[in-house]
């Protein structure tokens, strides 16, 4: 044995040796290793330090369950601080770092908190911030703030790249262990399509870490095989590296595979984690379960671990946890890796076993190995400064105190065992409340409320060979329950062990031994906190968990849960399955934020839609602008022409000539079905049902609370067949909206609705020549005054497209709306700018747009924001009288009808100045005398430059604004310090009467 590397054994690959630094200092390991096992043999036993009083931690397991040994990795944009080093594999110039320590892991001055433990006990912030010592947080808040969390997360921008991935299968195997993978076989050879997922790099679960040989080869070989067989000829789908994480409803569960983290950068076009979100038929749990700890005195010194880790390093990874080494069990499992280590080489100080009978055939192999075996014994505490040097070992009586004499043995590794608890976790996220099985001494999976069936450990197997009955079975159920004929099951190995194991000695917490017993050893919770906790009247595990923060560190709870509800359930004199357990929730073990989001990042937040106008747009030099989900054009600038210039020009063409502008963006539903017109008069305030077919409303609807939801036009284009349209940012919540009502407030209604926002191109063309520009264009359609009167809805064509047609207006011009299908958009978009060229057509953008609307008064999203009602935008007469609607009764609170409520009013820049965005309204005697924001009238809402005007205009929202008309104010802006006289005046700036709208 070189350092802790035994000379042989494991899975590594020994000529492939592998550089990298922990704490700056070279070291190295062997490819196959983890960060955890390299560790281990270089002798580096303090990897970290606790939470709260800093103290050394070492490696204690070696998987998910891993509660100590958290390090940040990488520099740069790509550290990421809190990874376990059991679950890292070693590459090539990794580079790791210890956390929560200063100035270094062998000197941290955090160390001193060690010191105030008397008063650092279970609900010390609420002690200590509430009641007459609440002001001690302003004192306090900066260094508490300061010494919280763990690792620092970097500030750069994640330069890797995050995927997700749908996929759907027959059968989802958890775990590629023996079960798991007997399951998958049974159900592939069935005709199944079968997903496996496991989070380790290889398959072969606790064979891994076992000497036990299948077909004549090692666990690791066969299972190798096995997957190979799986894959090439059964067409099942392996996914390593991946961890499901969550089990939610009808059968979709959420997975993260880790494709890239054992490389020093992602490979070319290579995620750096993937997310999975797998919906399958049926799932088949072979998740294994994890070891449970002994609570004793110093059980957090480094080198104590437990005692699957320790036979996991030595089988797996080469690796000897000490040299002298003393395993403390409660079951069989300790035997196993006494006898493991003693073959292999390694010393084994003692062997103490917390059963005054074990297994004889057990304790007969250990002593043929020159073990010494102590029945009825365990530890009563570690003993050491910096690390495990001894052990105090202690009989035990009948209740599991101390008794009778005590010996203190040199050892530099502690290897304990306080039994297995199967990994539960998704089959409680699933629904199924855990059940106690008191003789197992474990939380056994509950009622099956998804399609799911356990397999393994989980499902209470004691052997391999019963692992592997019961994955046969339960892959053999799934495929039928697929409708799939089971296939004769086949390929049994040979090989499977089928001893029972003797029954585990119940042991949470062996009391009297020196120094601090800790449940959580991340969050420094001892059996002390557990004692006060029920002490103060906490009886609820629940209550427990947070007022310890007990299983809330990263590894939640893995090694410290069953311990913690154990000893509560003691304190309470209740049996275990009385006291429950904590709810388990997802995720299973951290998730990175990039794997949830996805590509959803930067640009790619939200998708990115642009209209079937688009190209246009851009080709003819149309400035782009983010509108919500939507691209459109802000202006047309001409060559020479400023921004401002080319929004003035385009408005002007509107008012003088014509102009045409892109309204696709509109929201766009499809309103069905009988019941279509009763249930759009009980969404619109005003009436609906009997608008005649070829006929266009506006409309207008509210929230549940009265307040303003949406405004827009509805077209009746057939008796039971509508088209609504909405304002572009809220067109997805209208949608929803509607579902909702049909779903669950109206759902015997005949309706069904459809967006269709997609598949029309539409175009608004305006202005006093607009007419004749449209019927130069079009077929089959008389668009005199007398044919088409305002709000008239028809079809025609345009160059052989079909189009619909509707004379609305929302510039206050003579304007009609055109909609076609998206694909000839642009062929009919541009058909009419070549028949307008003879009467002065112009595009405009939506900048010219928002003026042209703000001249007429009409609102838009700054007035719909949520806090306006109908009468406060001056809409109150499409209140209807004569139905019922939704919004009816909240619109008539009291608070919503008094006279001072803020109303829409227009603003008249009285210097000629720009009127500021948002600017608050303040009488002229508050703006002399400064008065603090608090006191003002309203706000602006909507500024602009009315062109057809000559000067600056806004919208506003004022304190019983109708009735001050002609009010000199002043618009402060808060934010550049502007200050502008404004005049109050009419909102509608522009031609009120609508003559030349309707001319």
């Amino acid at each position: 044995m070189s350092g802790f590397r035994l000379n042989s054994g494991g899975h590594i690959d020994r000529q492939r040796e592998l550089r990298f630094t922990f704490d700056g200092h070279p070291l190295s390991g062997y490819a196959g290793d983890t960060l955890a096992s390299a560790l281990l043999a270089n002798g580096q036993k303090t990897v970290a330090r606790s939470f709260k009083y800093h103290r050394r931690r070492g490696i204690y397991a070696a998987g998910s369950d891993e509660p100590n040994a958290l390090v940040g990795l990488r520099h740069g944009a790509r550290h990421e601080p809190n990874c376990r080093a059991t679950g890292v594999e070693l590459y090539d110039g990794l580079t790791a770092e210890s956390q929560n320590r200063w100035p270094s892991l062998d000197f941290d001055l955090g160390a001193m908190n060690g010191l105030f433990s008397p008063f650092f006990v279970a609900g010390f912030y609420y002690k200590t911030f509430m009641g007459p010592t609440r002001h001690a947080w302003m004192f306090y808040e900066k260094l508490i703030r300061k010494a919280a969390g763990m690792g620092e997360a970097s500030l750069e921008p994640d330069p890797d790249r995050y995927d997700t991935r749908h996929a759907w299968c027959d059968v989802l195997v958890v775990g590629a262990g023996p079960a798991g993978l007997a399951a998958a076989r049974a159900a592939a050879t069935s005709g199944a399509k079968v997903l496996i997922a496991d989070e380790s790099p290889d398959p072969g679960g606790s064979l891994l870490s076992e000497t036990t040989e299948l077909d004549g080869k090692t666990g690791y070989e066969w299972a190798r095989r096995e997957i190979q067989v799986l894959t090439d000829q059964h067409g099942v789908d392996y996914l390593p590296r991946t961890t499901v994480y969550g089990y939610y409803d009808d059968n979709i569960l959420g997975a993260v595979e880790r494709v890239s983290d054992h490389h020093p950068l992602p490979r070319a076009g290579q995620p750096r984690h993937r997310h999975w979100i797998i919906k399958a038929r049926r799932v088949v749990l072979a998740t294994g379960a994890l070891e449970r700890p002994l609570v004793f005195g110093n059980n957090d010194l480094p080198g104590v671990m437990l005692s699957g880790a320790v036979r996991d390093y030595a089988n797996r990874y080469g690796v000897a946890a000490g040299r002298n080494i003393l395993v403390a069990t409660t079951n069989d499992s300790g035997y196993r890796t006494a006898i493991d280590l003693a073959r292999a080489g390694v010393r084994i100080a003692c062997l103490a076993d917390g059963r005054r009978e074990p297994p004889a055939d057990l304790v007969a192999e250990a002593e043929s190995l020159a073990i010494p075996v102590r029945s009825g014994s365990t530890v009563l505490a570690a003993e050491g400064r910096k690390a495990v040097t001894s052990a105090v070992l202690t009989e035990l009586d009948d209740d599991g105190r101390p008794r009778g004499k005590q010996d203190s043995i040199q050892a530099d590794c502690l290897a304990v065992s306080g039994g297995w608890s199967p990994v539960i976790h998704l089959t409680a996220q699933a629904g199924g409340k855990p059940r106690y099985d008191e003789e197992r001494g474990q939380f056994m999976p509950g009622e099956a409320l998804q399609d799911w069936s356990a397999a393994g450990a989980l499902g209470g197997a004691d052997s391999l060979a019963d692992a592997w009955e019961q994955g046969e079975q339960a892959g053999g159920r799934a495929a039928e329950a697929c409708g799939l004929t089971p296939a004769a099951t086949s390929g049994r190995p040979d090989g499977l062990e089928n001893r029972k194991p003797g029954l585990t000695r119940l042991l949470f917490q062996v009391e009297g031994g020196k120094g601090k017993a800790f449940v959580d050893l991340q969050h420094d919770v001892t059996a002390r906190d557990v004692k006060l906790a029920h002490q103060e009247g906490f009886v609820s595990v629940e209550h427990l968990k947070r007022y310890t923060t007990l299983g809330m560190a990263c590894d939640q709870g893995k090694t410290s849960n069953i311990n913690g509800l154990g000893m509560m359930a003691s304190l309470l004199d209740v049996p275990l399955d009385v006291a429950g357990t904590t709810r388990f929730r997802p995720p299973y073990t951290p998730v990175s934020l990039g794997a949830l989001a996805g590509r959803a990042t930067g640009s790619n937040l939200r998708p990115l839609r642009r209209t079937p106008l688009h190209d246009w747009h851009v080709a003819n030099g149309g400035i782009m602008v983010e509108v919500g989900l939507w691209q459109r054009p802000r202006a047309y600038p001409q060559q020479g022409e400023s921004l401002t210039q080319a929004i003035r020009r385009e408005a002007r063409a509107v008012r003088e000539k014509v102009g045409m502008t892109d309204v696709s963006t509109l929201g766009k539903i499809e309103i069905k079905g009988p019941d279509a017109a009763d249930f759009l008069d009980r969404v619109y305030s005003n009436r609906m049902g009997n608008l005649k077919v070829g006929r266009a409303r506006y409309g207008l609807m509210l929230r549940t609370d009265g307040m303003v939801f949406d405004d827009g036009t509805l077209w009746r284009m057939e008796e039971n067949r509508y088209l609504m349209t909405t304002t572009t940012g809220n067109a997805g919540g209208v949608m929803k909206h509607l579902e909702f009502l049909l779903a669950a407030v109206w759902p015997e209604m005949k309706v069904h609705i459809t967006s269709v926002s997609d598949l029309w191109s539409g175009c608004a063309i305006a202005g006093p020549n607009s007419r004749a520009v449209l019927q130069r264009c079009v077929t089959g359609l008389d668009l005199s005054n007398e044919a088409l009167r305002p709000m008239d809805v028809k079809a025609a064509e345009i160059d052989g497209a079909p189009v619909w047609i509707a004379r609305l207006s929302y510039s206050g011009e003579l304007a009609y709306e055109v909609y076609t299908p998206a694909s000839h958009g642009e062929a009919v978009w541009t058909h009419l700018l070549e028949s307008g060229r003879q009467d002065g057509i112009t595009p405009y953008g939506l900048e010219a747009l928002g003026s042209l609307r703000i001249e007429k008064g009409h609102v838009a999203g700054p007035e719909l924001d949520g806090r306006t009602t109908a009468d406060d935008l001056g809409l109150g007469g499409l209140m209807s009288k004569k139905k019922h609607f939704l919004g009816e009764a909240l619109s008539k609170r009291e608070a919503l009808l008094e006279a001072d409520r803020p109303q829409l009013v227009g603003l008249v820049s009285s210097t000629g100045q720009p009127i500021p965005p948002g600017a608050q309204l303040l009488d002229n005697q508050a703006a002399r005398d400064g008065t603090p924001p608090q006191d003002a009238q309203g706000h602006v809402s909507s500024p602009t430059y009315g062109a057809a005007l000559g000067n600056y205009i806004a919208l506003a929202l004022l304190r019983n604004g109708r009735a001050r008309h002609g009010e000199d104010l002043t618009a402060a802006s808060p934010l550049t310090g502007e200050s502008v006289p404004v005049v109050v005046v009419s909102p509608h700036f522009y031609d009120p009467e609508g003559a030349r709208m309707n001319a």
